[in-house]
């Protein structure tokens, strides 16, 4: 176990575009022009660990991470917004506490320490005084968190036009962006967008921020090899979610009695979830509808009944542009969508950059 500092020298160096102060439909602010790196050491061997890029939102701040003291077997729940954090943390809960005797709701257990919710120190404090594995997730790409050699990264994905719709309902839904944006606007960040309803409207503003998801996904997919990253996704969930659900326990090297496997896997179903709402977290306070507007309705492909055929076809231009063709398929359809031998680096198309 090592503790990590986080150097007060932060070395400046110049955005590369709005990408690193991630917004929604908005241009860059001149106070914006300028990100920094914050670099991290493991205390005891005096080497550099590895350096994290500044992302900032109306909603996060991964600055945040300052302060954080990790430990051996930590792990990471890494996802773009909508597509499925809650419910791969709800699944790691299931898991490691088999029994359904989880000391607190999950999203106590597993905190996003870049939301601006409450105060950093808060935070820190309430994860080092946890006594059990832990699990934390977080909405910035891999170049934003710590990166730690003996910690666990599970990388969710999900169709991006899927998201494209469960994110117009989080927005139509959510509490308080007013406030937030408010904040947003004084500390030179983006705001959040209103959605209004209009799909269509939003569609291009959506498909034109690739830091929302196409650049996230495409720095974990850069690191899809390591021994302490797997790559899960919304639709292998959907379709196989006991299986997916035993991939993920071998990974994190957790282990119980089979005969409870059944409660284990009926806990993680969305029925399941909304049936525990007060296991999973406090969703009220932020959401309209609380839980059941949250997790809203869980499924794969309202898309079909909304965009037209022109919007379809930007999208797919738009991921060949971001994405190398494999992480393309993955993105789309999950592992299954992969030949059986997943295509090493240098075999991607012309999207590869």
């Amino acid at each position: 176990m090592f503790d990590a500092e986080v150097d007060d020298q932060l070395d400046t160096f110049p955005a590369v575009g709005a990408i690193y102060v991630a917004g929604i439909g908005c241009e860059t602010h001149p106070s914006m022009s300028r990100t920094h790196r914050i670099t991290w050491y493991a205390r005891g061997d005096g080497q550099a660990g590895k350096s994290m890029r500044e992302y900032r939102t109306a909603v996060f701040d991964n600055r945040r991470w300052q302060g954080f003291k990790p430990r051996p077997d930590d792990i990471f729940v890494c996802t773009p917004a909508k597509c499925g954090t809650t419910w791969t943390q709800a699944i790691i809960a299931s898991l490691l506490y088999p029994n359904g005797d989880a000391p607190a709701s999950v999203n106590t257990l597993s905190p996003w320490i870049e939301a601006k919710f409450i105060p950093a120190d808060e935070m820190h404090e309430a994860l080092e005084a946890q006594t059990q594995r832990r699990f934390m997730k977080s909405h910035t790409a891999a170049d934003g968190i710590p990166w730690f050699d003996d910690a666990k990264y599970i990388v969710v994905g999900r169709d991006g036009r899927d998201v494209f719709m469960s994110m117009c309902n989080h927005l139509q839904r959510m509490k308080r962006i007013a406030e937030m944006n408010e904040r947003a606007l004084a500390d030179g960040v983006p705001p959040m967008p209103e959605f209004d309803g209009d799909f269509h409207a939003f569609f291009p503003t959506w498909l034109s921020q690739d830091d929302i998801l196409f650049h996230i996904i495409e720095t974990y997919w850069q690191r899809r090899e390591q021994p302490n990253v797997l790559l899960v996704h919304f639709q292998d969930l959907k379709s196989d979610l006991e299986g997916e659900m035993r991939r993920i326990a071998e990974f994190l090297d957790i282990e119980f009695d089979a005969a409870l496997w059944p409660a284990v896997v009926e806990r993680c179903t969305f029925d399941g979830m909304r049936g525990r709402a007060e296991e999973i977290g406090e969703f009220d306070r932020m959401f309209e509808g609380g839980i059941e507007g949250f997790l809203f309705k869980g499924t794969n492909g309202r898309w079909r009944d909304v965009l037209t055929d022109e919007e379809v076809a930007a999208y797919e231009r738009r991921v060949s542009e971001m994405l190398p063709e494999a992480a393309a398929r993955w993105l789309e359809g999950g592992r299954h969508a992969l030949p059986a031998q997943p295509l090493g680096v240098e075999q991607v198309g012309s999207g590869d950059h």
